[in-house]
């Protein structure tokens, strides 16, 4: 028999039994509705034919009456419209009223056979019986998981809440004693049992791995509930059958009496239980990108190798070539430098136990690799800890979301490219402040400690550098920290466990702009620039704030150069309106301390021409650093290397 629902937990459940069990699968309400009609039409014809065969054969009827299904009786129907025409001609209405009396009666009869049936399966009243009260014991009641307030599955695992939707109607209805003696699933075990009383029998209910149960079992029940010799060759063909469409298969089992559940043996096989976990549109695509990324992917699961094998092709994990599994004994088999030899290609663990987990972490780590593991359970609490970045699933244990760094609240394997995606995102905003902060305080140590030695003393006021202070560190953090993450990021090889943050590459356009930056604020001190668009009196009274305002704009133009390393220094601005809202604002904040700071900031109203060429010396460091860029990215040859960041 087959008996099949849709979980509300995304996962589909479907039992098969070792026999057919007392009522049919196609006993739903459109079966209860096609054996009514069919009744009901085999019925009328029959009768008409009888009052019509003076005008039409009646093999026709006959025909019909034998076939008993909607399609004959509708055939019958279909040959018999002339005669019952020619008859409508010579009778009229009382031949109306006599077939509509002849159809509610045989349609009755059909009621009282199959209705009263079809009327308990659609009100979810039936006393279940037989096999499939068995299961329904089996499935419902050796269970952590329980009805809520409002009738839904909560607490367990994933399995059990879908098994316990499954029966979720009869569960509602029909209430068995609390189990006396209950035995919860154990990873080594893999089974649970539990022993009730129900019907005034008292019942040892399993339920596990089939390759656990099956052994234990010598016969199994029927559906007019005798026990029969039991083979196991049928079943294990199903049951490979299913794993390898990625079913997660459940062995159900039961023993009469108390049995201590310790050992299984003397069992009665009851059936099969398929899981399909429904596989997220979005999980294949997730995990493309995260093989894209240089992170190998490997599953670790509880389920059978041919289930896990499955999944993971549907996933996107193994193909054809690239599909190394192993189960928990042949892990366990091998020694740590066999498996660090393995481990690049390993894709499935199937059968896995808790420390299979902590012990991949620790080969991963010993090879220089950082390890990421996922995990919902106590048991997984250990793994999670020991990882360098665990992923607790929202769904699990408080204590796995304790041990765990980061929280997946979707249970999405999707969330965990995004989580790598921000925090590749978050380090690159930091090294794009490093850079913005270091060069504008290289410019400001480099002007102030050689200022002096060219006559100028004090280029900076201590109210000046204050606001130096407030861009470098707090707005240019703001400004940097609302980076949009970009997919190109994750076509980026992992960075190195021993990766400084502070690279060659960041320290060469540092010391260029940073340098740069200096040797023009110095020249605008000492040569006389402003003297060809003002007076030579007029260029000695506004040179301390025209060099003010130069030095600021500077590190304004130069927070483009520092924000990407694109040529195109607009590429992707529109995403981060962060960045140039502050921008804006600490130019406009400078233009009113320039034009209203007075003596507290040592400034006096710039003119004009004076103002327009202190921008455009600011602005000289825009091309600068694209020249510096152009020539970084010359290759052998003097050719311009491609870039994954095209202009």
């Amino acid at each position: 028999g087959v008996f099949t629902n849709e979980a509300g937990l995304g996962s589909s459940a479907m039992a098969h039994a070792a026999a057919d069990v007392d009522h049919p699968a196609e006993e739903g309400m459109w079966g209860i509705f096609e054996v009514f009609v069919a009744t009901g039409l085999v019925c009328t014809v029959t009768a008409l034919a009888i009052l019509t065969s003076g005008v039409y054969d009646p093999q026709a009827a006959l025909a019909a009456l034998e076939g008993g299904t909607v399609e004959d009786a509708m055939v019958g129907a279909a040959l018999s419209a002339a005669a019952f025409s020619t008859v409508l001609g010579r009778w009229g209405g009382p031949f109306v009223a006599v077939c509509l009396l002849l159809f509610a009666f045989s349609s009755l009869l059909g009621w009282s056979y199959y209705g009263q049936q079809g009327l308990a399966f659609l009100t979810g009243t039936r006393r279940w019986t037989g096999l499939y009260r068995l299961c329904f014991l089996c499935g419902a009641y050796n269970n952590e998981s329980s009805l809520s307030g409002q009738g839904q599955p909560v607490g367990g695992n994933a399995t059990d809440r879908a098994l316990l939707q499954f029966f979720l109607t009869q569960a509602r209805q029909y209430t068995a004693p609390a189990p006396s003696w209950r035995s919860p699933f154990d990873s080594r075990r893999k089974f649970s049992a539990v022993t009730l009383r129900d019907s005034g029998q008292t019942l040892t209910l399993v339920k596990g791995a089939p390759e656990q149960i099956l052994p234990g079992c010598t016969q199994y029940l029927s559906s007019d509930g005798s026990a029969l010799p039991f083979s196991q060759e049928k079943i294990r063909r199903t049951w490979q059958e299913l794993t390898k469409k990625a079913y997660r298969v459940l062995a159900l089992a039961y023993a009469p009496g108390e049995t201590g559940g310790n050992t299984l043996s003397g069992l009665t096989f009851l059936g099969l239980i398929a899981i399909g976990d429904t596989l997220r549109p979005q999980v294949k695509k997730a995990v493309e990108q995260v093989k894209r990324a240089g992170v190998q992917v490997v599953m670790i699961t509880g389920d059978n190798k041919d289930t896990a094998l499955a999944m993971g092709e549907k996933a996107g994990l193994c193909r054809e070539n690239d599909r190394l599994a192993l189960t928990h004994d042949e892990l366990a088999a091998l020694s740590d430098e066999e498996v660090k030899a393995l481990l690049p290609r390993l894709r499935v663990v199937a059968r896995a136990m808790p420390q299979d987990k902590s012990r991949l972490v620790t080969l991963a780590q010993e090879m220089g690799l950082v390890a990421g593991m996922t995990g919902d359970g106590i048991n997984d609490a250990p793994a999670l800890k020991l990882s360098d970045v665990g992923f607790a699933m929202g769904s699990g244990t408080e204590v796995a979301k304790e041990a765990g760094d980061i929280v997946i609240l979707d249970d999405n394997f999707q969330s965990i490219g995004k989580a790598i995606l921000y925090g590749r995102t978050i380090f690159k905003s930091i090294r794009k402040f490093i850079v913005f902060q270091l060069t504008m305080n290289l410019c400001a140590v480099g002007v102030s400690v050689l200022g002096p030695f060219l006559g100028v003393e004090n280029p900076i006021t201590v109210v000046q550098m204050l606001w130096v202070n407030i861009i470098m560190d707090t707005l240019a953090a703001l400004a940097y920290a609302g980076e949009a993450p970009l997919e190109e990021y994750m076509e980026e090889p992992p960075k190195k466990r021993d990766e400084p943050i502070f690279t060659s590459a960041m320290l060469h356009q540092v010391l260029c702009m940073g340098l740069y930056t200096i040797l023009l604020c110095l020249a605008f001190l000492k040569l006389p620039l402003l003297t060809q668009v003002l007076s030579p009196r007029q260029a000695s009274f506004y040179l301390l704030t025209g060099f003010f305002a130069l030095f600021i704009f500077c590190g304004v133009f130069n927070s483009f150069n520092a924000r990407t390393e694109r040529l195109n220094l607009l590429a992707h601005l529109g995403k981060n309106p962060r960045f140039l809202l502050i921008m804006i604002m600490v130019g406009l904040v400078q233009c009113l301390l320039i034009y209203r700071g007075g003596s507290l900031f040592r400034t006096s109203p710039l003119p004009l021409p004076a103002f327009q060429l202190v921008l455009l010396l600011a602005f000289s460091v825009i091309p600068v650093d694209f020249v510096r860029k152009l020539i970084l990215r010359r290759g052998p040859g003097g050719r311009l290397r491609r870039s994954p960041s095209p202009f």
